[in-house]
């Protein structure tokens, strides 16, 4: 089984950082308050022991689901499937049901039509994107793979099957 990491822009890589550290500060404050401030002052203490949880619950919650956004995200192209996994979210699909492979030169982007009529767009490097269409024509070769640009370079036209 061939894997292939799923590549996030600089923008989400950023807003995943700043969530972890957003997880990380809710839970040392909420710490801090527990520790600080306790339940014995407060006149019902089923109030900010529900709060305390719910805080600690939240917070780790986020850190589990961003990390798993940066530890477990990639696509896997084994025998007759493509898994996609991004964090905890997993899919798989058939191979057979793969149609065409569309490299969009102009928005430099891997395209993936299904004979459903879907289909999903691979995030991996640029220079993965040879690797990627291979492991799947060497899986299914009547896959029909397709190079789209404003014009067409002879190397595209030898890959067009």
């Amino acid at each position: 089984m061939k894997i292939f990491k799923f590549k996030y822009s600089k923008i989400a890589t950023a807003f995943i950082y700043l969530g972890l550290a957003l997880a990380a500060t809710a839970f040392a404050l909420n710490l801090y308050y527990l520790l600080t401030e306790g339940i014995d002052g407060a006149y019902n203490p089923a109030y900010p022991i529900i709060r305390y949880v719910l805080m600690f619950f939240v917070s780790i919650l986020l850190a589990v689901i961003l990390i798993s956004l940066l530890v477990s995200s990639y696509y896997a192209v084994g025998d007759g499937v493509l898994k996609t996994s991004f964090g905890i979210i997993k899919s798989k699909y058939k191979l057979t049901d793969i149609e065409n492979i569309i490299l969009d030169r102009e928005t430099n982007k891997l395209i993936l039509q299904f004979k459903t009529q879907t289909f999903i767009s691979v995030v991996v490097k640029p220079e993965w994107y040879e690797d990627f269409v291979n492991a799947l024509l060497e899986k299914n070769p009547d896959i029909n793979y397709s190079v789209k640009s404003k014009e067409n370079t002879p190397d595209d036209n030898e890959k067009k099957k």
